[in-house]
């Protein structure tokens, strides 16, 4: 479990959205309550969203971005590249991360311990608030006809009135097909 951010990723229709917010903490204060841990890579076709150590995640983020490079933006095969080095390497697996990519095609769920996970569903979140957002954002798909960018904003304002490592300054980034 990752104190300090909440992660979102929303898909509905032509339109993938990511949120997160911008609290972080260190021990029982926070210490800054406007960071961007949502960003766009790859000439912004592909979403990258982080929960853990900033200086942690920002590493990966490099490592992630140098992937899709190489794979001329291949979401699966960068993600393959980025999870299989941050498991072997000596120094990278110490890192303490989790994270969300996407594109207009999938969302994954990457990990230290040589996790790549697609969510079942069209909704996958990472980071404290975690549960309340991705419970918030499922029922937003079942019973209304919001955007995917309205529910993650909207998924992401719910888990900040419940988790005390989630604020409501909210970094939302979007890929739509028009």
């Amino acid at each position: 479990m990752f104190k300090g951010t909440t992660i979102i990723c929303v898909r509905r229709g032509k339109e993938v959205a990511m949120a997160g917010d911008g609290q972080v903490t260190l021990e029982t204060q926070v210490i800054k309550s406007g960071a961007k841990k949502v960003r766009r890579l790859s000439g912004g076709n592909v979403l990258a969203g982080f929960a853990g150590s900033t200086a942690d995640a920002m590493t990966l983020l490099e490592r992630f971005e140098k992937y899709l490079q190489s794979h001329s933006g291949n979401l699966m095969r960068a993600a393959v590249d980025l999870v299989k080095e941050w498991r072997t390497d000596k120094a990278l697996r110490r890192l303490e991360a989790l994270m969300l990519v996407a594109d207009r095609n999938q969302t994954l769920l990457l990990s230290g311990a040589g996790d790549i996970l697609e969510p079942d569903d069209d909704v996958a979140s990472i980071g404290s608030g975690a549960g309340y957002a991705l419970a918030a954002a499922r029922a937003f798909l079942q019973v209304s006809d919001m955007s995917a960018s309205e529910i993650a904003k909207r998924s992401l304002q719910i888990a900040s009135e419940i988790c005390i490592y989630t604020n409501d300054v909210i970094t939302l980034e979007v890929i739509k097909d028009e």
